[in-house]
């Protein structure tokens, strides 16, 4: 049985990537802060996300590890909120590369989570992994977090992939739910000009691009980890209505956003405003097969 460790492995991603996992047979150990009964093949270590610990031991003989962890975004961007986001994903990737270190028989592949927001706020420019890096703090935390986990080549042999995250469309968490509750309450116009792309995947096949990942051994270095046909605000919040059967309802004003993002749901109002047209051209050149690529059939499979 193989063994894979999945760091922040007891939130959305994690959840959907360890149960996939688990049905093929793969033993799996999430790293978390809390601690958890066993799931069948799954169970659970304590960590700190920044210091090798006891858990460290898990990793020898390893097959993979998968790094999810990280401070949510969704939050006002205060200078201490600011200083957790980095430092919650540059500790974890450290740790484990002190981790590696430590083992007999290291993994042979590392995958960690990275961030479309390394693009910036690009409009309506088509973004593949040849696109620039955009602008402002996002940004910054998307290269130190991507800098941090290929500085780390030099501590070991294993092949490292950093999957640029899009919007993962699934049923038990995420920014869906959210979306859709807006909708059945008939406020699920468009957010702003609704111009602003969404880059979505379904969890399946953000579940499968990990495997991916792991399973391919010429598989190295950044891809974008969305699906292949991203979305306006408007296009998105069109589908998500019809898949609920809710009639047209106004745009939300941009002004009208960022007061209910700062003041009801404390976060920041880019999040919903500023928005990415990536594509996932390295793993289409490379032969990743999509299985949803139609945005209202992946809605009403997952919502109806």
């Amino acid at each position: 049985m193989k063994k894979v460790v999945i760091a922040g492995g007891a939130g959305f991603l994690g959840r959907a990537l360890a149960h996939s996992l688990a049905r093929d047979g793969w033993e799996v150990v999430i790293l978390s802060r809390r601690p958890a009964p066993a799931d069948g093949s799954i169970r659970t270590a304590v960590w700190d996300g920044k210091n090798a610990g006891a858990w460290a031991a898990e990793l020898d003989g390893a097959a993979a590890v998968v790094n999810l962890a990280g401070r949510s975004v969704a939050c006002i961007h205060t200078p201490e909120n600011r200083r957790e986001i980095v430092d919650s994903r540059v500790n974890s990737v450290r740790a484990i590369d002190q981790a590696c270190r430590q083992c007999k028989q290291p993994p042979s592949v590392l995958v960690q989570a990275a961030s479309l927001a390394i693009y910036g706020d690009p409009d309506d420019r088509i973004c593949d992994e040849t696109a620039p890096h955009g602008t402002g703090f996002s940004v910054e935390v998307c290269e130190a977090w991507e800098g941090a986990f290929f500085a780390g080549v030099a501590a070991g042999e294993a092949r490292r992939v950093a999957l640029r995250i899009g919007f993962v469309l699934g049923r038990d968490g995420g920014a869906l739910k959210p979306l859709a509750n807006l909708a059945r309450w008939f406020l699920g116009g468009a957010a702003g000009s609704g111009r602003q792309y969404i880059s979505w995947v379904h969890i399946d096949d953000f579940s499968a691009m990990c495997r991916w990942a792991i399973e391919n051994p010429q598989a190295q270095g950044a891809y974008n980890a969305t699906g292949p046909a991203p979305a306006t605000n408007a296009e998105f919040m069109r589908a998500l209505r019809a898949t609920l059967g809710r009639p047209w309802a106004p745009p939300t004003p941009a002004w009208a956003v960022k007061l209910g993002a700062r003041f009801i749901i404390r976060a920041d109002p880019d999040l919903a405003l500023g928005g990415r047209r990536c594509v996932p051209r390295r793993l289409l050149d490379e032969g990743f097969a999509f299985r949803h690529t139609d945005l209202g059939a992946s809605l009403r499979e997952l919502l109806v």
